[in-house]
């Protein structure tokens, strides 16, 4: 190393600097080095010229690297504004990207955005074919929300990319407008910027569900409707207008079904067919969920999340077997897995497998067999899980009588912030209610409430504690309020108007309170349920049958069991509700809702 660099490399490493800038001192050798200086594109020099001009160009970067050192000490001592005066400087002098970057970067460790996009723009125009420059001066604009800026280097990205990689980085670049806080705004400027690619039938489908996933953001529903639609006439089978699809399900009669089901139908991607299983089970479609995930692992058995999901909707359906046979797929197909294995103390489990493991763990306490149960939940090493492993802990003692031993467990359990504390709370009703301690959960459920007495959702577990206590008229009261503070509380409407049907006590009140909850979640089970208990009530049999059976299919469940059971019994159906309540206790055969219907109209259970 030239004995001024030695210096230099000397102070930087005295003032702690040298960690920040190795590439800075790469780029210093390279310019003292022999031949390293490149000739002007502009003039071309030939050899003899060159060698006169090598000892000024030398002494430019000389200077240059100077004034990058002396910009990284000015940035150690905390001289922001000098330090990027002097970056922006040599990376002006120099056209060095690397330059440009560090200025904008020094620019935001001062937090002066303007001053970043001075630099980025700067950048740009040194070396215009930059796809960095331009990507950063992007994301520093919509950050600003200088959304009318970001049209031409967005623009220039575009065209500047090969007709085969343009499709992929309109949908790289567009993700970063998701950021925008002036969404509708964003969504206009990159519809303007893609004009030219909205024909193309490479790039075209990408543009347009680049465009509906921003309208759709914006809250303009029709206009990324209508996106989906163009995009989908230029390709049929595009995975992004698929995508988009999935995106605008919402359980409205669009045509997006017959467009997903022509896409299914060919050769759709995996990760396309992923989201719309999840998307199927945010819409509480489940068995049009487990179809496609069946289909998901049948198509491509090594790939792993689809065995999660399919066991996980195989366990809500309580088909247990299936359910266990699913996620040990899933373990088995996971890449250098450790999941068989117990877990080093130092490694921490992976969230998909902590998710799994909690699975089989309930899956072998459902079977009766608690040991193996607690053999999964200890391969959980996972210190944001800690609170979940310790609830399903107690919650097995709680199965096996253990009521005290389980809440003393639960109450060792931290409450650090709000959500802590709800989930604590909820763990301890869940095992009084499991012993039969009614009282005492109505107590604590009184005593969290005194500390926030508009809590919504501490309301409504009050109201069904009082309801399990036998006072009708409290619980009615209570989730009256709970309506009053938010009027969009389903579950609220849906326990009310359940609570006057199972009375048989002002059935149309109870039907328009059920149908108020139901606008609010069209397809809730649960909700469906209460609507065929009114319809029961109400002497509509046949129509009681219909709604019960449908809820019992999209979520099979032992009180919805209960409930169609009865139905059939009443039409003189005794063979159907028999087969109905088998099927009930085969789900859930402590479910007091199932064992009372049984045996008050059986006699036996």
């Amino acid at each position: 190393m030239a004995p001024a660099l030695r210096a230099v490399a000397q102070a930087l490493d005295y003032y702690g600097c040298m960690s920040r800038i190795p590439y800075l001192m790469a780029l210093a050798l390279l310019a003292f080095a022999p031949g390293a200086h490149a000739q002007s594109a502009k003039s071309p020099l030939p050899e003899t010229a060159a060698a006169e001009k090598a000892p000024e160009r030398s002494a430019l970067t000389a200077s240059i690297f100077y004034q990058v050192t002396l910009a990284e000490l000015s940035f150690n001592n905390g001289d922001i504004g000098a330090a990027y005066s002097l970056m922006l400087h040599a990376a002006r002098e120099s056209n060095e990207a690397q330059l440009f970057q560090r200025a904008v970067d020094m620019a935001l460790s001062g937090r002066d955005a303007n001053a970043a996009v001075s630099a980025a723009k700067a950048w740009q125009q040194a070396l215009p074919q930059s796809q960095e420059a331009d990507r950063y001066l992007l994301q520093l604009l919509i950050g600003l929300n200088r959304l009318p800026e970001t049209l031409a280097p967005l623009q220039r990205s575009v065209t500047r990319a090969a007709q085969a990689e343009r499709a992929a980085l309109v949908t790289a670049l567009t993700r970063l407008y998701l950021r925008a806080n002036d969404k509708a705004g964003a969504a206009d400027v990159v519809e303007k910027a893609l004009t030219a690619e909205l024909g193309n039938r490479s790039s075209g489908p990408a543009s347009w569900a680049a465009i509906g996933n921003l309208r759709l953001v914006a809250g303009n529903r029709a206009a990324a409707l209508a996106a989906a639609r163009k995009g989908a006439a230029l390709a049929p089978l595009s995975d992004e207008i698929a995508s988009l699809a999935i995106n605008l399900l919402d359980g409205s009669s669009d045509d997006l079904d017959g467009l997903l089901t022509n896409y299914f139908a060919a050769a759709p991607s995996s990760n396309v067919r992923m989201g719309y299983v999840r998307k199927l089970i945010d819409l509480q479609r489940y068995p049009q969920a487990l179809v496609q995930a069946t289909l998901l692992t049948q198509a491509q058995p090594d790939y792993a999340d689809g065995w999660l999901v399919r066991g996980s909707i195989e366990f809500q359906n309580q088909d247990l077997p299936q359910a266990e046979q699913s996620l040990n797929r899933y373990l088995a197909a996971l890449p250098a897995s450790r999941a068989q294995e117990d877990p080093d103390e130092d490694s921490l489990t992976p969230r998909g497998i902590v998710q799994a493991y909690l699975l089989l763990s309930q899956i072998a306490e459902k079977q009766g067999d608690f040991a193996k149960a607690q053999s999964f939940l200890a391969r959980i090493n996972s210190p944001q899980d800690i609170a979940r492993v310790q609830i399903r802990r107690a919650m097995m003692m709680a199965k096996q009588g253990r009521t005290d031993e389980a809440l003393s467990l639960v109450s060792n359990l931290p409450e650090d912030d709000a959500d802590q504390a709800r989930t604590k709370l909820q763990a301890q009703l869940s095992i009084l209610r499991d012993g039969r301690r009614e009282e005492e959960a109505y107590a604590l459920i009184s005593q969290a409430n005194q500390k926030t007495p508009d809590d919504a959702d501490l309301l409504y577990d009050l109201a069904l504690s009082a309801e399990k206590l036998g006072r009708p008229d409290e619980m009615e009261k209570i989730l009256r309020r709970v309506i009053t503070l938010q009027p969009d509380y389903h579950a609220a409407y849906n326990a009310l108007g359940y609570s006057l049907a199972d009375r048989n006590q002002r059935l149309p009140e109870a039907r328009e309170l059920i149908e108020k909850a139901l606008k609010f979640a069209p397809n809730d089970p649960f909700i469906l349920d209460s609507l065929a208990w009114v319809e029961f009530r109400s002497g509509n049999k046949a129509e009681a049958v219909r709604i019960l059976r449908a809820a019992y299919a999209t979520r099979p469940d032992a009180e919805i069991a209960a409930h169609l059971g009865e139905v059939l019994w009443a039409m003189n159906l005794r063979e159907e509700a028999n087969a109905a309540w088998a099927k009930g206790l085969e789900l859930n055969r402590d479910n007091d809702t199932l064992k009372s219907t049984i045996l008050r109209l059986r006699g036996s259970k």
